[in-house]
């Protein structure tokens, strides 16, 4: 499995936080995990569509492409054959640069990008086919200067992110509020509708995300780790990680830590974490 992560222009960085790249010519059959992370993707499956497991038991094939939304929980995808996947992962507070004001109905879902966009789904298509064919991402970042030039995000949600982000989603939600200098009920509506989650589920994302990336880059416990990122104790850090990622923390932490390659379930999981795969 190779996965790489690209960082846009300078003039893209308020819309796009990376454009990443996964190609698996060989894929295992085994169900890879992919963690919740508070960012909206764009999607193209250019080799062989990967198969969803839903949390309901149903598994389906994914669309060619798709918009993924908002997570509130882990995603369990399946080789079916070579991969080449593209994705383009939205800033937070431009979640709705193609939904609009579908996005908050969306939140655990991705839906096929034609339904949402037809036009842009086709070129993006296209657009998506050159990046792999040149090994340029220009023609991407081409694509999204047009559309982004006719986006603009709310920047109440923009600076409720950006707090939020600072504080690693330590932070509480009526203390954001008081900070942003607007009622609680408006800050909620307002987040909701730019980013796809309410501010609470946003913090909590960004805090699982800041306690998986201490764990993979240090050898503290994670009683040490949950005490850094805000969590009360062990059990409520325990609670939190079998929740949105589906695993206990010990083999978490093995995935991540003691052995990358170690547990095939997580190398897609671990790759995301850290931004590129295990060499």
């Amino acid at each position: 499995m190779d996965y790489a992560e690209h960082l846009p222009p300078d003039d893209l960085r308020r819309h796009v936080q990376c454009l990443w790249l996964l190609r698996d010519d060989a894929p295992g059959d085994g169900i890879q995990t992919i963690w919740p992370d508070g960012r909206c993707e764009l999607l193209a499956e250019l080799g062989v569509p990967l198969r969803f497991h839903g949390a309901d038991g149903a598994v389906r094939a994914d669309q060619p492409l798709c918009f993924a939304a908002q997570q509130l929980g882990p995603i369990r995808l399946q080789a079916t054959g070579p991969v080449l996947c593209l994705g383009l992962r939205l800033a937070p507070a431009c979640s709705g640069l193609v939904a609009g004001k579908r996005l908050p109905a969306l939140r655990d879902h991705a839906p096929d990008l034609h339904t949402l966009d037809a036009a842009f789904a086709g070129a993006f298509r296209a657009a998506a086919q050159t990046v792999v064919d040149s090994g340029s991402p220009e023609p991407l970042w081409a694509l999204l200067r047009e559309r982004c030039a006719g986006f603009a995000p709310d920047p109440l949600a923009e600076r409720a992110v950006e707090l939020l982000d600072g504080a690693d989603g330590d932070l509480r939600i009526a203390e954001l509020a008081e900070r942003l200098g607007v009622g609680l009920r408006t800050l909620q509506a307002r987040f909701l509708d730019g980013v796809g989650m309410t501010p609470k589920e946003y913090a909590r994302v960004r805090r699982l995300q800041a306690l998986l990336r201490t764990l993979d880059a240090e050898r503290a416990g994670i009683a040490d780790a949950a005490a850094r990122h805000g969590y009360s104790d062990q059990a409520h850090a325990t609670h939190d990680l079998q929740r949105w990622t589906g695993i206990t923390p010990a083999r978490l932490v093995r995935a991540l830590r003691g052995d990358p390659d170690g547990d095939d379930a997580l190398q897609l999981a671990a790759a995301f974490v850290r931004g590129a795969s295990a060499q």
